[in-house]
């Protein structure tokens, strides 16, 4: 008897240290990059005046921001020569990355933007691997893609399919 009960015991332990092997053992609460900056005065701006970010947090030598709206999106910008600075990287030169803000309406945002002077560095095109962009370039060089999603070309992507 004890035997039978032993089992269905077991097989539970069995069931719920498999289940939690599977699932994360990183539970995050947010997901941000951090741009090291040589003017973080002039980057804050940029994102605050031009991509509608507000400012969660802000010293003088770290600026914590959020999209507005429903979906939050962050990112922080942190001054080049404060001590907490990963070792060894220096100010971010614009090379190796760029930030992808997705809207749902990438014209009407240019036309906003255009219409305030902003400093558009790519201007308004509809992209036959299916996005319409436009980009913007901040004080550091990172370029900033802002996309709405689209159907792309017909067959375009064909030529990027993996081949057997």
């Amino acid at each position: 008897m004890k035997a039978l009960i032993a089992v269905p015991f077991l097989i539970l332990m069995a069931m719920t240290s498999s289940a939690q092997d599977t699932q994360s053992f990183i539970e995050y609460q947010d997901v941000y990059s951090v741009y090291i900056t040589k003017d973080l005065k002039a980057t804050k701006e940029f994102y605050t005046k031009w991509l509608d970010f507000e400012i969660v947090f802000e010293a003088s030598w770290f600026v914590y921001m959020q999209s507005q709206g429903e979906r939050k999106m962050s990112l922080a910008l942190i001054d080049e020569t404060h001590p907490s600075t990963p070792p060894a990287y220096g100010a971010f030169n614009g090379r190796g990355s760029f930030l992808t803000l997705q809207v749902q309406n990438a014209a009407a945002v240019y036309d906003k933007l255009k219409n305030r002077n902003a400093p558009i560095t790519y201007h308004l095109k509809k992209e036959d691997w299916g996005q319409v962009r436009f980009g913007l370039t901040d004080p550091n060089g990172l370029y900033v893609d802002i996309v709405e999603q689209i159907e792309p070309a017909s067959g375009y992507w064909e030529k990027y399919l993996p081949r057997e």
